[in-house]
């Protein structure tokens, strides 16, 4: 009986103390460019935790916010817009399979090269800041080869990783020097 009254005090508190609480903020990249076919961010829409007032008041426009030097539109972002897109760009002839803008992460599907129909190649991209700069992009690149009917792993060159992140950077600068031209 003492265990039963015991259970019954603790459960309504315990169930308080869980309502009570609330998820992480997340960090939301709104420039990004919108490849996955819903609405477009716009520039001054909200990013991360925020009471409803601001978050309409930033959804349709004054939300202000911090104005960053690497985004084109100057609205805060995660990541840099220019290396998003320079990524997107690269890497896009592999089937996309995951691309998230507030993370800052791309994930391809494996890719075979028409010449070499027995290998195949998945990429991952993280980006890791706000500037342009090379240690803002990071890229994990799987090498497999089909043998005895099934796929097999095998290494990848870090040359051959540390080509493509310069091709990414490559593809940025260009993006930032076409967008400061206009």
């Amino acid at each position: 009986m003492l265990l039963r009254r015991l259970r019954l005090a603790v459960l309504p508190a315990a169930v308080l103390a869980l309502a009570g609480c609330t998820s992480p903020p997340i960090a939301a990249n709104p420039t990004a460019p919108n490849y996955m076919g819903g609405p477009a961010f716009q520039p001054g829409m909200a990013t991360g935790h925020q009471s409803s007032g601001n978050l309409l008041k930033n959804l349709f426009g004054g939300g202000g916010g911090n104005k960053n030097a690497a985004n084109a539109s100057g609205s805060p972002i995660a990541v840099n817009a220019y290396l998003w897109r320079g990524t997107l760009d690269t890497l896009s002839f592999m089937p996309l399979a995951s691309a998230d803008p507030f993370g800052g992460i791309i994930i391809t599907d494996w890719y075979s090269p028409p010449a070499t129909p027995d290998e195949r190649f998945k990429a991952t991209a993280y980006i890791l800041g706000r500037q342009l700069r090379a240690d803002a992009i990071k890229l994990s690149l799987f090498h497999q080869t089909y043998q005895n009917g099934r796929w097999v792993d095998a290494p990848v060159s870090p040359d051959t990783v540390g080509d493509i992140e310069a091709k990414i950077l490559d593809r940025a600068r260009q993006l930032r020097i076409e967008t400061a031209s206009r």
